[in-house]
């Protein structure tokens, strides 16, 4: 794939193609624009299975007399399939017509593309459209010329005979893909992802009992709510159950394996408002759109049922309920549960600090997994179950810098549609794990010992793969992986936080040997240390408790706990990691009481860290200031020690 960057933004133009220069060519030359680079031939409609019949490239003058880009502004309803298996390309874009700063980033200056009927010399037979790709907004140029068969459009097509922006885009998109035909089966989720950058999340409606247990619907409903009032997108299936066919009709009238877009959802009244209260029925509702434009849900309030008769006009109308059969119904959201099995949400994540709403703290990375016969250079080392090899993959660390802080996390491989050609378009199953880390962690992590596994993803073979978690205050090694080792692939990484979360790749093994570590020295020993609790302190107030923290010393660092408060009794789960040049010199563990005025000290533990000292948690008598034999003061801590000559042991 070419990419050249336009220099007048941060746009990324796809095989080099300049819109603007394009078209002054073809106005100056008095030519429509012919696209060399997805020419009108079967090798952009196919690269195995052709069309029934011959087709015919045609433009749009040659179709309808008054042909534009939109009729009446753009809708949800504008759309229709056509042939070709990409209903799940249709709901996307339903979903997408209902946000106009959505789809205007998609068709940018559409007023400019618009066919303008006073002036047809300036018309050139040229579009652009813009994609989310891999992280980046990438533009699309393509000529008008589009696939027929008899005198009309094969493909995704307006229910308005002169409207094409449906059909431009489809083309476009097909480019991206390489040919019409690997459009043909995919994830509206993606399309959506592709057409704004959201962060998309699929759920399973079975496995999680969405249909069964109420409270986990509610929370659904909630959940669903806030992203449409957001901006958000979602789309929803019903898939195929084991040996069943795709596009076979329920006896709801739902459509198997068939993408549904979202178009509302509401809280719905039935019964009379009083003054101070609502004397109601509360139902909560979803609108769905078939991309058909047809065949609906026949069931408790699709568009001729009875139910519909307890409300009110106004009320229908404010619902915008139509009763024909254009492929639009609503349903309870409680039937939608029990009769759909999966749903695809795309989030539109608030990153604006100039926002009533939730402001989230973005980074992201690009990252690969690569191969390589080096352990210590080897990038693609499989899931947890690889034992010899998960570590091996690209290691990412972060800081929750709250006492508590919800966390997003979407990992994405490259799309792979453009490889159907060659039969390895389907997607790689990949995943990640996240542990919580040593405080002080700068480099890869070799050997998981002290370490916390808080979070792993579902492992799965879609493009994207997410998750929400709330994380406590400290570090974490986020590891992305493909489920097997071996596999080479691109992925983005992107992780939205309340507070900015450092995200960054962890590439050293250990510390760089530099002239200063000729003069300073260079460290000997690596030694990992978990502090699990103290207990048994002296009392400090009037309570009986305290308020404790550890500090770690080790040469000339430290580390300190958060403070734990009002106990003597304190669970700490602190750890801590040290290259350590001189090894004779011990690691000094002590605790502390946090107070206003003056800290106060209540005992220490000196540890010799060797690498034959026991790796079992050992529980140690704190003592006074001093040598290993000071002392005996109230209390004793619990820890974990493991220490190694093999910098890259740890």
């Amino acid at each position: 794939m070419k990419l050249q960057k336009d220099m007048s933004s941060s746009v990324q133009l796809f095989r080099d193609q300049k819109y603007h220069e394009l078209k002054r060519q073809c106005i100056q030359q008095r030519r429509l624009f012919e696209d060399p680079e997805f020419p009108a031939s079967d090798e952009s409609l196919f690269y195995q299975s052709a069309p029934p019949r011959k087709v015919e490239w045609k433009r749009p003058k040659d179709l309808c007399e008054d042909p534009h880009l939109f009729v009446n502004g753009i809708s949800s309803h504008d759309l229709h399939q056509g042939t070709l298996g990409n209903c799940w390309f249709v709901a996307a874009c339903s979903c997408l017509a209902l946000r106009e700063s959505l789809w205007q980033q998609v068709i940018p200056d559409f007023n400019e593309q618009e066919w303008d009927p006073k002036n047809p010399e300036k018309y050139a037979g040229i579009f652009r459209f813009r994609f989310w790709c891999f992280g980046e907004w990438t533009e699309v140029v393509v000529d008008d010329l589009l696939p027929t068969i008899d005198e009309k459009l094969i493909y995704c097509h307006s229910n308005v005979k002169n409207e094409f922006w449906s059909a431009l885009l489809e083309k476009a998109y097909a480019k991206l893909a390489g040919s019409y035909e690997a459009l043909d089966g995919g994830s509206a989720a993606d399309a959506i992802v592709d057409f704004t950058g959201a962060v998309a999340e699929s759920i399973d409606l079975v496995q999680g009992k969405y249909g069964e247990i109420i409270s986990e619907q509610m929370k659904l409903f909630e959940d669903l709510l806030k992203v449409h009032k957001r901006g958000g997108l979602i789309s929803c299936s019903i898939t195929a159950s084991s040996g069943g066919t795709n596009d076979v009709e329920t006896e709801m009238g739902l459509v198997v394996g068939h993408a549904y877009s979202v178009t509302a959802i509401r809280k719905l009244r039935l019964g009379e408002r009083l003054i101070f209260s609502f004397k109601a029925e509360k139902l909560f509702m979803i609108r769905l759109r078939n991309p058909w434009g047809k065949r609906e849900w026949n069931g408790a309030w699709s568009d001729n049922s009875e139910e519909w008769k307890k409300v009110s006009k106004s009320e229908s109308k404010s619902l915008g309920l139509t009763l024909e059969n254009d492929g639009e119904f609503w349903m309870t959201f409680e039937d939608w549960c029990k009769n759909f099995t999966d749903v695809d949400i795309c989030r539109i994540v608030n990153t604006s600090y100039f926002s009533i709403h939730k402001t989230w703290e973005k980074k992201m990375m690009h990252g690969a997994w690569a191969k390589n016969s080096e352990p210590l250079l080897n990038r693609s080392g499989g899931c947890f179950d690889n034992n010899e090899t998960f570590l091996q993959n690209p290691q990412y660390v972060f800081d929750v810098k709250k006492t508590e802080d919800k966390v997003l996390v979407s990992l994405q491989q490259e799309d792979r549609r453009k490889y159907k050609k060659e039969g390895k378009g389907d997607s790689i199953p990949i995943g990640f794990e996240i542990f919580k880390v040593e405080d002080n962690r700068s480099y890869r992590l070799h050997k998981l010992t002290v370490q916390e596994r808080v979070a792993t993803s579902l492992y799965i073979n879609t493009r994207t793969v997410f998750l929400k978690r709330i994380l406590k205050k400290g570090r974490y090694i986020l590891i992305p992986t493909t489920y097997h080792p071996g596999i080479v692939t691109k992925f983005i990484l992107r992780l939205f936080t309340d507070v900015p979360s450092k995200l960054r790749e962890l590439k050293a093994d250990k510390p760089k040997m530099t002239c200063w570590s000729l003069l300073c020295g260079y460290p000997r020993r690596v030694t990992q240390i978990k502090i699990h609790s103290a207990e048994g302190l002296q009392k400090q107030d009037r309570s009986g408790g305290a308020d404790p923290y550890v500090l770690i010393k080790c040469e000339n660092q430290s580390m300190r706990s958060p403070v734990q408060h009002n106990t003597n009794n304190a669970i700490f789960d602190t750890q801590v990691i040290f290259y350590r040049k001189n090894i004779d010199s011990p690691i000094i563990v002590q605790v502390w009481n946090s107070n206003v005025l003056c800290d106060q000290f209540l005992g220490q533990a000196v540890l010799a860290a060797s690498p034959s000292d026991p790796r079992e948690e050992q529980t140690l008598q704190l003592r006074g200031r001093g040598s290993r034999e000071a002392v005996e003061v109230p209390g004793h801590i619990t820890v974990k020690v493991f220490s190694s000559d093999d910098l890259v042991e740890l």
